[in-house]
């Protein structure tokens, strides 16, 4: 349970219950994340248009290279409920989830492409604390990817570092996107009146 419980659907008023139903819809189930933000409603909304803004704009990647390399980057911050959620967006887009399993051998591993190679090993550099990414890795990748996809790459980890950090600072842990059972765990549990609608 988060350290902050989410805002339960009969306690939400109209444009977060429209938000939470938008949610659902694209995700099957309400991200518990979206709910403990929701206390803070001007950054409810500044943090949807930002990550739907910055999701049509990184286009430039190849989708494998980009979401392994947010992947990665869950998995070194062990943020449980960015590892389950980017699981589900993998399986949803198409990609091998299997593969997940040897993240951490990626360096030697024959599941991975060079490109894919360099951009978790971008990742774990990106998410030391302090930075270890230097000028050679960043030659490498723009030689690779090109300047637009170095930005976006760095961009995306970035993101995910913020996501990451603050979802285990505030306790929220994997919701069940991966295994199905996240429509049955959304947020907390909230007395409601006959027709409420659960989150």
């Amino acid at each position: 349970m988060p350290r902050i419980p989410g805002i339960p659907t009969a306690r939400a008023r109209r444009l977060l219950r429209l938000t939470y139903r938008f949610a659902r819809k694209r995700y099957g189930a309400v991200p518990e994340p979206l709910t403990v933000v929701a206390h803070h409603p001007a950054l409810l909304t500044a943090s949807g248009v930002h990550e739907l803004l910055a999701e049509r704009a990184c286009r430039v990647l190849p989708a494998p290279v980009r979401d392994l390399a947010v992947y990665r980057t869950a998995v070194r911050l062990n943020c449980s409920w960015c590892i389950d959620f980017g699981t589900m967006l993998q399986k949803h887009a198409g990609l091998d989830i299997d593969r997940l399993t040897s993240i951490d051998d990626y360096a030697t591993s024959p599941l991975f492409t060079r490109q894919e190679r360099l951009a978790l090993a971008y990742a774990d550099a990106m998410t030391e604390s302090p930075v270890r990414a230097d000028d050679d890795q960043v030659a490498e990748l723009e030689a690779e990817f090109g300047r637009a996809g170095v930005v976006e790459l760095t961009y995306a980890i970035a993101l995910e570092n913020m996501r990451a950090r603050m979802n285990s600072a505030l306790g929220i842990t994997d919701q069940g996107f991966t295994s199905g059972a996240a429509c049955r765990v959304p947020v907390p549990a909230d007395r409601r009146r006959d027709g409420d609608e659960a989150v």
